[in-house]
């Protein structure tokens, strides 16, 4: 980019986008790059699930944290939490009375947000702090610090979040924030914690013939289009996008070691990768 001074003197600076409406396919392809900066390679984002892990209280989360710390010394992490049961209870009754998505996104983020707070809390004898999304550009100094970073899950659409193709629950929520996190971190590791080994073709709680999928390509899960998923529909179609983040990985919190496991890149649950 360079300065340019037009006939009246002034100057103006000079861009590949100046007078483009930044809809032009042309232009907007030409914005593809090989070589995306990740600003942190090495961290693994890591999400805490709502009702899978926190709503089970301490026999399942306590042991999770454990298991979390135990790792700390040789992983760079950065947790995040999701909203459960309570986030459901209000999706109901803000369903019953009528209200629009964004408001139904806006009480996801709150009760994600005061998990973040258990948890951070449960976590301080060990560096753990609550952090904002806003304090993500201070991520790096953090974790020099031997700081253990814990952060609401819900992506900040908030009011703002689009109206879902069928119905009003909103379409991104906890693991869409996570992988979000992931992808504009640059991160090495996107993992998310359940209570099931990882994904099926059906759910396994009401199904007890599901058939365990070890690992599948993004593509060939969003065409199955399986009559329910352990994932967010809406994270898949960004998986398939995304440019940083090559894989997601769901492991069982209730099994010692997988966590372990998946930060040392291994595979104990589901990979669901893109091509």
């Amino acid at each position: 980019m360079t300065l340019q001074r037009d006939a009246s003197g002034r100057l103006h600076i000079t861009s590949p986008l100046m007078g483009e409406s930044l809809m032009r396919k042309t232009l907007l392809a030409e914005t593809e790059t090989e070589h995306l900066f990740r600003p942190m390679p090495n961290l693994a984002v890591i999400k805490i699930g709502g009702q899978s892990v926190m709503d089970r209280g301490r026999k399942t989360l306590l042991p999770v944290l454990e298991e979390l710390v135990a790792a700390q010394p040789q992983h760079d992490m950065l947790l995040l939490t999701g909203g459960g049961t309570r986030s459901r209870h209000a999706y109901a009754i803000a369903l019953d009375l009528g209200m629009p998505t964004g408001v139904l996104a806006e009480l996801g983020k709150a009760i994600s947000e005061q998990n973040a707070i258990m948890v951070a809390l449960l976590l301080a004898p060990h560096g753990g702090v609550k952090i904002a999304h806003d304090d993500l550009v201070k991520l790096p100094s953090y974790l020099q610090l031997g700081i253990l970073p814990v952060m609401h899950a819900m992506p900040p659409y908030g009011l703002w979040e689009r109206p879902p193709e069928v119905g009003r629950i909103p379409p991104h929520r906890t693991d869409v924030g996570t992988l979000l996190t992931a992808e504009v971190l640059g991160a090495q590791r996107c993992i998310l914690i359940k209570d099931e080994r990882g994904l099926y073709n059906d759910d396994p709680k009401r199904n007890p013939a599901a058939a365990f999928i070890p690992e599948i390509e993004v593509a060939e899960l969003l065409a199955r289009d399986l009559p329910d998923l352990a994932v967010e529909r809406a994270m898949l179609d960004i998986l398939a996008r995304a440019r940083s983040v090559h894989e997601v990985l769901l492991v069982n919190g209730r099994e010692r070691g997988a966590i372990t496991a998946a930060l040392n890149g291994e595979n104990p649950g589901t990979r669901i990768y893109r091509a």
